[in-house]
């Protein structure tokens, strides 16, 4: 037992200080963002590799979308004037609470399923007027376009969202609620760091999905009640983005993670100090400048409301830093 004591301390050691070390040299590099340790979400850089699921380039499974492209048509990109100086998705249509809802991924590499699903769901919300939450369980399980929590691919996932749809889904529940088809399957969890009631240890069990052609939640009434788009398209150039954005919404991203973002709290993100740990997906939902960092777009992430701004963060705009302008597609309604 002593032996094992003192190689947990070590092991402990070890992982705090991967993330003190990175801190350290962020908030002393006046790079333009704030770093601090991530004591509610991740014990080590591996628990943060493990979440980096989206399929980027250089990785063997990605495929480029065929997407649209809508700016290639330089008529679809609004004049430089009608760009305004800030943009927010969840207060240009606050009556879509849909925008601001912070989901999380759980212990499981599905961020490329939760991506593309936040755009649908808040793009629809905004064509349609229907508050609703969509499942990244459907998603991640049952679209071919990944492998669950192993990763996969944002641009399929929308691609099949047109073609087949996708059934409601709400957050994790500990018991059936009645509101949704398929309500994500696994639980808000702490990442080898102190749990607390609401976010306890991560459970092993829990990394894989399942496929159900049946809602998970039994005690709903509305049956398999999938809803599709119209059309998936992909964006390249900046302006194109923001026009996207003022007009009709969020839309689903993807960008290389290094060792320092996790430890990112506030300012405009900028890739500091650390290797890649992976491809992530997430959701653009606005942008603004900063008087010390810049402009920067602001981004929805799925690791809960503890990680970062409140489950956001503003990173880099206009320089695809970090790859994020790369990939970036939405879906029509």
């Amino acid at each position: 037992m002593q032996t094992f004591a003192v190689i947990a301390t070590a092991s402990a050691a070890a992982a705090a200080s991967e993330f003190t070390d990175i801190v350290a040299t962020v908030n002393s590099a006046n790079a333009g963002w704030v770093a601090a340790e991530p004591t509610h979400r991740f014990g080590s850089l591996s628990d943060v590799k493990q979440l980096c699921g989206t399929w980027t380039k250089g990785h063997p499974m990605y495929t480029p979308s065929n997407f649209t492209v809508l700016d290639a048509d330089p008529s679809f990109i609004a004049a430089p004037e009608d760009i305004p100086a800030a943009f927010d998705v969840r207060t240009n249509w606050a009556n879509c609470t849909v925008s601001s809802k912070i989901r999380d991924q759980s212990a499981c590499g599905s961020c490329w399923a939760f991506g593309s699903t936040e755009s649908f769901e808040d793009r629809r919300c905004i064509a349609t007027g229907e508050d609703k939450q969509f499942s990244p369980l459907d998603t991640g399980a049952c679209s071919g376009a990944g492998n669950g929590c192993s990763g996969g691919d944002p641009n399929g996932a929308l691609d099949w969202m047109v073609k087949h749809g996708v059934v409601s889904g709400g957050d994790f529940s500990k018991a059936p609620d009645g509101k949704s088809c398929q309500p994500y399957g696994f639980a808000p969890c702490a990442h080898h760091v102190p749990a607390t009631a609401q976010y306890p240890v991560c459970p092993t069990a829990e990394y894989r999905m399942t496929c159900h052609k049946v809602c998970t939640d039994t005690t709903f009434t509305g049956g398999m009640d999938a809803a599709k788009g119209t059309k998936a398209f992909s964006l390249e150039k900046v302006a194109g983005m923001q026009t996207a954005l003022m007009q009709k919404g969020t839309l689903s991203v993807a960008f290389t993670v290094y060792a320092d973002f996790p430890t990112y709290k506030s300012g405009v993100y900028k890739h500091t100090t650390g290797a890649a740990l992976g491809g992530h997906a997430v959701a653009f939902i606005g942008w603004g400048t900063d008087p010390t960092g810049g402009d920067y777009w602001i981004v929805k992430n799925s690791w809960n409301e503890q990680w970062g701004d409140g489950g956001t963060f503003k990173i880099a705009r206009g320089t695809d830093e970090c790859g994020i302008e790369d990939e970036v597609a939405g879906i029509n309604f």
